[in-house]
Order: structure tokens, then sequence, then C-alpha cells
């Protein structure tokens, strides 16, 4: 056993409007063995896919575009779906319903956002 995180079969939505970082995202959770969701680069992309399937955890930017919004994290944790912010915003943006979910600043490293959502899904090695 190598000790990394193994994402197979977890099913894991990535909410990302940077086109280069969404990809860069999806390449790091593949290589965990994860099946990617989307990505989705807006807020009503977003909700469409999560209309559709529920994937057991995601990555969610803060800023789609408009401005910071926590209505996608509102969404996500009115459906028990474990997530972690990916943004460049730092702590004190995060309203005190979340202070509690993991913040990845960007830029990051691939393992960290691994790290993350095994952590989120509660399968950290």
């Amino acid at each position: 056993m190598s000790g990394e995180p193994d994402l197979s079969r977890h099913r894991i939505l990535v909410i990302e409007d940077d086109y280069f970082l969404a990809t860069d995202a999806a390449r790091a959770l593949l290589s965990a063995g994860a099946i990617i969701v989307g990505p989705c680069p807006t807020e009503g992309a977003a909700r469409a896919q999560l209309d559709g399937e529920r994937p057991d955890a995601a990555v969610v930017d803060i800023n789609l575009g408009p401005g910071p919004s926590f209505e996608l994290a509102k969404l996500l944790t009115e459906r028990g779906i474990p997530f972690v912010f990916l943004t460049g915003y730092d702590q004190q943006i995060i309203p005190d319903g979340f202070t509690h979910i993991t913040r990845l600043e960007k830029p990051i490293q691939s393992w960290q956002l691994v790290e993350a959502i095994s952590r989120s899904l509660g399968s950290a090695p």
C-alpha cells in the first residue's frame, strides 16, 4: 500500500471557472482514481449537474465570475455532499457557517487537493 489517497469510484464535482485550474484539479483527482463530474464553470452549470446526479464530493471555487458566492456551498450542505473550497480569497471572506470547511488557497499542489477531498470523504490514509 502506498499510503496515498485512493479516490477510486468516488464521483467528484469540480466547480471552477478558470479552464486551466479546472483541468489541473480534474487531472489531480483522476490520478487518484476519481470519476470527474464537470468541470462546471458557472453556478448554473453546477446546479444543472447537481439536479442530474449526486456526486460523492465537490471542489468549489467561491468566485465564479460576478464575485464571491456561497449559494453552491449552501446547496451542497443541504444535500449532505462534502466539499472543499478552492479559492484565491483568504479565510476572512468565509461566512461563519462554513469556517469548518477546508479552504485551499490558489495556487495549490495537486496532492493538497487530493488529500483534502479524501479527508472530506473520511477516507484519508
